[in-house]
């Protein structure tokens, strides 16, 4: 389990290094950006990708390689009830992150594309 560990983390450090070496951060606004854009932008889609992987893999299982093995079976339906847990935890957290972008605006200034909305009700012309 430790091995697993370290190369999970040697793993990670080896692909994050150059994330770190080429942000410019020059103040907290580009180190929120930053932050949001790597989640969004690379950990995320990984992350799907894994529990997609997951998901087939348990189905795979379940349906050709535990066709005649209910133990295979039931491993395989544990295999995909994961991957779709893990699905609607992303999900989940993405959505929060995306709020947490919109709500805080980390460097961005260009507000909505309809221009600021106004109080009261226009009637006519």
């Amino acid at each position: 389990m430790k091995k697993i560990l370290s190369l999970t983390s040697a793993t990670l450090s080896a692909l994050a290094l150059p994330l770190v070496a080429f942000a410019q951060i020059n103040d907290v606004a580009d180190v929120g950006s930053f932050i949001i854009d790597t989640i969004n932008n690379i950990i995320v889609p990984v992350l799907f990708a894994i529990a997609f992987i997951v998901f087939l893999w348990g189905a795979f299982q379940a349906f050709i390689l535990g066709a005649q093995d209910s133990a295979v079976k039931d491993k395989g339906k544990n295999l995909m009830l994961w991957g779709l847990i893990g699905f609607f935890v992303m999900v989940s957290v993405w959505g929060l992150v995306n709020i947490l972008t919109g709500t805080i605006n980390f460097g961005n200034n260009a507000g909505p594309a309809g221009g600021t909305p106004s109080a009261g009700v226009q009637i006519g012309g």
